[in-house]
């Protein structure tokens, strides 16, 4: 188990893929920023990225449960991801 995996919402998968792409630990993770972190995973994932993938790594940063998000946080997140998948 690594130190991203204690964070909310970081499981051992998307630990691992944090890792990958140059994320080693929350220091890292917060100052990368959700926005930032998901467009380092869809380099390295081929675009195997998803909105909750955003709003995990969102809550982890905040250190919530990413159910907790403010729906104005959600909006934003959800608009980003979709520019990004476009």
């Amino acid at each position: 188990m690594n130190e991203l995996s204690k964070l909310p919402n970081i499981g051992e998968v998307l630990a691992a893929k944090l890792l990958q792409a140059g994320i080693n630990n929350e220091k890292e993770l917060k100052a990368c920023g959700s926005e930032n972190a998901l467009i380092k995973l869809a380099t390295i994932a081929n675009n195997d990225v998803c909105i909750n993938m955003l709003y995990a790594i969102e809550g982890a940063i905040q250190g919530i449960r990413w159910h907790q998000l403010d729906t104005f946080c959600k909006q934003e997140l959800k608009e980003f991801y979709h520019q990004l998948m476009k």
